[in-house]
Formats: C-alpha cells, sequence, structure tokens
C-alpha cells in the first residue's frame, strides 16, 4: 500500500538485513509517552497491507489499495481477519490503523520502536500485544545476525501482524496454508492464527542456529587440526552473535509460559497444548544457543592452549639449540684468546682436534637429551 513518509531526525548508524542504514532516535525530553516515533532503519519502501478474511470454508485475499479497506469487519459474518502490515515507518498509517482497531498509542509506540525488547502485554481494551524479534544469518557471513522488529495484535476475531519491511515477508507460509485450506488454521480461531504465526518465527530460529552451528563445526575442525591462521576475532564474533541471540530470544519463554496459563481469556483450551509445544520449540532453542556458547568457549581455551603448546615447543627447540651451543662456543672462546704460548697451537694436527672435539661434544648432547626424551 502506498503512504505518506514521516520526516525523521538523523543519527547514527546500524546494520539490519545486511545493510547499513540511517538509525532514528527519539528523544524523550522532547515527547511525550505514547507519542508515535519511528525507531529504526532508514527505509525507503512504502508500507504494504495484505487483509486476509478467512473461515473454514471460506477464503478471501487482498492487497490493501485505501486505508478505508483495513477497517474492522462490520457485515456480521463470521470471517476471522489477519491484516498483515509490511512496513511500520510510516507513523500517519500506523496511527490511522490504531483508531480503527482502537489500539492504546502505548501499544503503537512499542510497535513502531525497532529497538524495544520482546515482550507480551494484556491491555483493558482487551487486546493481547506481543512483539518479538524476527532473526536473519547475513548472507555475506555466516555468522553474522540480524534482527527483524515484529508485533503481533491478537484481538476478538482478528490478528494485526507488523513488519519491518525487508527484503521479503516471513509469513509466506502461513498465506499458503490458509489460502491452500491445509492443516487447522481455517478451522481454529485467531488464538491459533497467532500460535501459526509465532511457529514461523520460532522454526526460523533453528534455521539461524543451524547456520551458526555449521560455522561452529568449522571453527572446531580448525582447532582440532590447530590452523594457526585461524582468528579469536572470529570465534569472539561467533560468541557475540549467540549471546545476541539469546538475549533476543530469552523472554519469548515467558511470554508463551504466560499464554498457556489458565485464566487467559484470549487463548482457547482447545488451542493451548499447540503454545507447550511452541513452548518446548524455544526451550529447545535456547537450550541448543547455551550449549553452543559452552562449546565456543572451550574451543577458545583449546585454541589458546594449542597456541601456548605450539609456543613451548619453539621454545624447547630454541633452548636445545642453545645448549648444543654453549659448549662449542665456550671451545671457540678458549682458543680464539690472543695468548703467545698456547700448547695446542704449536700442534700440527691441533685445528683437527678441536673439530673432532666439538662434533663429539655435540653429539653427546644430543644423546643425552634424547635419553631425558626432552627431544
Amino acid at each position: 500500500m502506498n503512504g505518506t513518509e514521516s520526516n525523521k531526525p538523523s543519527g547514527g548508524t546500524t546494520r539490519n538485513g545486511g545493510r547499513k542504514s540511517k538509525k532514528y532516535r527519539k528523544r524523550g525530553l522532547l515527547t511525550s509517552p505514547g507519542t508515535l516515533t519511528y525507531i529504526g532503519p532508514d527505509v525507503g519502501l512504502k508500507t504494504k497491507i495484505r487483509r486476509i478474511r478467512y473461515n473454514e470454508h471460506s477464503y478471501k485475499d487482498e492487497d490493501v489499495k485505501s486505508l478505508d479497506e483495513c477497517r474492522p469487519d462490520s457485515d456480521g459474518q463470521n470471517f476471522i481477519t489477519w491484516l498483515n502490515v509490511d512496513g511500520i515507518h510510516e507513523m500517519p498509517l500506523i496511527e490511522k490503523l490504531g483508531k480503527f482497531y482502537h489500539l492504546h498509542p502505548l501499544l503503537l509506540e512499542d510497535v513502531v520502536n525497532t529497538e524495544h525488547k520482546p515482550k507480551l502485554e494484556l491491555y483493558d481494551t482487551g487486546h493481547l500485544f506481543l512483539t518479538l524479534k524476527m532473526l536473519h544469518v547475513d548472507s555475506e557471513s555466516p555468522i553474522s545476525i540480524s534482527s527483524e522488529h515484529v508485533s503481533f495484535v491478537l484481538g476478538k476475531n482478528y490478528v494485526l501482524s507488523f513488519q519491518e519491511e525487508l527484503t521479503s515477508d516471513i509469513f509466506t507460509s502461513v498465506e499458503n496454508r490458509l489460502e491452500a485450506s491445509v492443516g487447522k488454521t481455517r478451522r481454529n480461531g485467531p488464538d491459533y492464527l497467532l500460535f501459526a504465526l509465532m511457529d514461523v518465527v520460532v522454526d526460523n530460529y533453528f534455521i539461524v542456529l543451524e547456520k551458526l552451528g555449521d560455522a561452529l563445526d568449522a571453527t572446531e575442525d580448525q582447532v582440532i587440526r590447530g590452523v594457526a591462521e585461524l582468528s579469536l576475532k572470529d570465534m569472539y564474533a561467533l560468541k557475540r552473535e549467540l549471546t545476541l541471540a539469546r538475549r533476543q530470544i530469552w523472554p519469548l519463554r515467558d511470554m508463551v509460559n504466560q499464554m498457556i496459563r489458565e485464566d487467559n481469556m484470549q487463548v482457547s483450551k482447545e488451542v493451548i497444548p499447540y503454545y507447550r509445544d511452541l513452548y518446548d520449540h524455544v526451550m529447545q532453542v535456547l537450550d541448543t544457543i547455551d550449549s553452543y556458547r559452552e562449546l565456543v568457549a572451550s574451543l577458545v581455551d583449546v585454541h589458546l592452549s594449542t597456541i601456548s603448546n605450539r609456543m613451548n615447543q619453539v621454545m624447547k627447540t630454541l633452548t636445545i639449540f642453545s645448549a648444543v651451543f654453549m659448549p662449542l662456543t665456550f671451545i671457540v672462546g678458549v682458543y680464539g684468546m690472543n695468548f703467545e704460548f698456547m700448547p695446542e697451537l704449536k700442534e700440527p694436527y691441533g685445528y683437527y682436534y678441536v673439530w673432532g672435539l666439538m662434533v663429539a661434544v655435540t653429539i653427546g648432547m644430543i644423546f643425552y637429551f634424547k635419553t631425558k626424551k626432552w627431544m
């Protein structure tokens, strides 16, 4: 959908979706709570909105051309509406959607703040609000993760989803299932649709972890083989990305746990088992991240130990060379003195005798070192 872009104050730089872009921040002294101010990367594309209305027997999918088409259903038919907003940088559009669905200003403020941490909140209007992070692996670097801000609003017979404008729509698989009437989505309410959307996000975590795991396996192989060119910088970068992923995913554990509580009126008892399964997947993701972090820490220790052992071997070799040459240096030093009366200087074969002595001392010391297993 086409819209009017809002004016935004300039800021620093960040990385989102593999591209560098400007960041815009709200100054707390200049705006009051609930004031819509976009905080995120500069986006040059227009917001796109898709409106999907369905029930067990019918399915309607349309790209919204006018904001008036986004108003809640009033035809009395038993339809569930999914409004998918792709792009959260146009404030007039977000504000108007909030008026249509009577969304709290603080809720909208969290929607347009891409730096907000994941959370779940229940408003007096009956809306269940969730915001979480969709993770992506940078195509240029397998150990670089970028996050996408995703928000959901669960209403009586609708679900609103808000996502940043990136390269592709992350919920295409859910749209395809709805259109094909495959699975349970068409036969259940909006709470199940919310589960399906959250499940897509969590499933993508496994894809991200799989790619990070491949990078970790390659690093582990290099550490075992003792590759000298292995960079500690890359290993710490991998640990930093795992820590970032854990920080983005950890709040989701408590969020899903709140949704499966029996006193939660927004989620029906029939759908709660699916959220329990989602909770298990989140815990599996967190356990995998923790094991990866421990493995990275162990690999760093092993790599540092390998470097230390390699240095010890070098120092051992140099020490042996120094020990072998010490008596030779002494012998050469003795016969290098400029005394006139030295008996060996008059010996016709004295030069060869000294060479023989030095060779014998060298062989003897090497044999002694091998006997002591020092080399």
